[in-house]
């Protein structure tokens, strides 16, 4: 199957791609992308999670799943990424990482791009693509983050945090000219701490970049939360009427509320289209 062929197949099952990033680590953003796929699910959409944390994933532990096989088996053709998905909770679909693979870490840009193919020609009806991006700035990030359509920032309320989440949004705006960008605060006391903490990002980059920023919702720190995490389930599941949950369930809703992207693939069609310009210039071995 040619590239081509696998943006037809997106296109025709209407797939949203929605990349979640960090910053900082340890905010809580695998949390985030596990709970919003299983309360997508519940809501009757067909979800499947890419682990893009190449190197160490780990969204497999989270949620108590044991795969025999994971992304680098792909990539070195050993297995198919049909082999290699494995059924989570509410039957989403997982395609896990690899965990202390130097290799898969340093990726380079073509084999991310192999990688993102892919998963855009996979033969499986999907409503909902949920990329789980490495935290930081790596090459990988920026990557996934720009062939998303929809590109969610997690931040939580403590300097360094709010620091390398505008870091974030500032390299992809004036270096690769993404516009629009969405927020969710985690780990917040409240809803008006999470509001707080938006309005302290968004003031600096309204002053310094040409940005569109737009507040998800927030989640609420909650001891269920952590329980959660060391059942290894997810809290919407082990713990459904808490704050943390019924959070993540508004977070669904809003998402399910976002404008269709136009054409194709929205930017994974223009990343493509890129991947392969580059392809064919590369000198022959």
């Amino acid at each position: 199957m040619d590239q081509a062929e696998g943006l037809r197949r997106l296109h025709r099952r209407a797939t949203r791609v929605i990349a979640v990033a960090s910053g900082k680590g340890g905010v809580g953003k695998t949390n985030v992308v596990a709970n919003l796929a299983i309360s997508l699910a519940r809501s009757g959409h067909r979800v499947m999670v890419l682990d893009a944390d190449l190197g160490l994933g780990n969204i497999d532990i989270l949620l108590g799943l044991a795969p025999r096989y994971n992304i680098s088996h792909v990539l070195s053709g050993e297995k198919t990424l049909r082999q290699v998905l494995v059924r989570g909770p509410q039957d989403i679909w997982v395609l896990p990482a690899s965990s202390g693979v130097s290799a898969m870490a340093e990726l380079d840009a073509r084999g991310r791009s192999r990688l993102i193919d892919a998963v855009s020609a996979i033969d499986l009806q999907l409503d909902f693509l949920l990329v789980d991006c490495a935290a930081g700035i790596a090459g990988d990030v920026l990557t996934f983050s720009r062939a998303a359509q929809e590109l969610i920032v997690v931040l939580s309320n403590e300097p360094a945090s709010v620091a390398d989440a505008y870091a974030l949004i500032k390299v992809l705006s004036t270096q690769y000219g993404q516009r629009r960008f969405r927020l969710l605060p985690n780990m917040v006391r409240d809803a008006r701490e999470g509001q707080a903490l938006f309005a302290k990002i968004a003031g600096v980059s309204d002053r310094y970049l040409d940005v569109s920023l737009d507040l998800a919702g927030s989640i609420p720190l909650d001891a269920a939360l952590r329980s959660a995490v060391r059942a290894q389930r997810a809290v919407v599941e082990s713990a459904p009427d808490s704050a943390a949950a019924r959070a993540f369930a508004s977070l669904a809703e809003r998402v399910q509320a976002w404008p269709l992207p136009d054409g194709a693939g929205g930017q994974l069609e223009f990343f493509m289209a890129q991947w392969l310009q580059a392809d064919a210039a590369a000198p022959s071995a």
